[in-house]
């Protein structure tokens, strides 16, 4: 199977956090994740991204990281 038949494929996509542009570039699995724990939340995506970055906190890392740590601990939880 190709990266893109499993959701490998990187994508870079735009978000707005705190009224700021910036790109994000997360594996397309993981932008469809985000997608369904917001739409879950009743939230967009941008708003869950601004969650995720405000509990990253300054030198909290990277946000694709940070993005990618939030999406898994949430499969984990089931």
């Amino acid at each position: 199977m190709s990266a893109a038949t499993t959701g490998g494929l990187i994508r870079k996509r735009s978000v707005r956090i705190a009224g700021h542009a910036t790109s994000v570039s997360l594996e397309q699995a993981f932008w469809r994740a985000l997608a369904d724990l917001a739409a879950a939340q009743g939230i967009s995506v941008n708003a869950l991204v601004t969650r995720i970055d405000r509990r990253r906190g300054d030198g909290g890392g990277n946000l694709s990281s940070a993005i990618r740590v939030h999406v898994l601990e949430n499969a984990r939880k089931g």
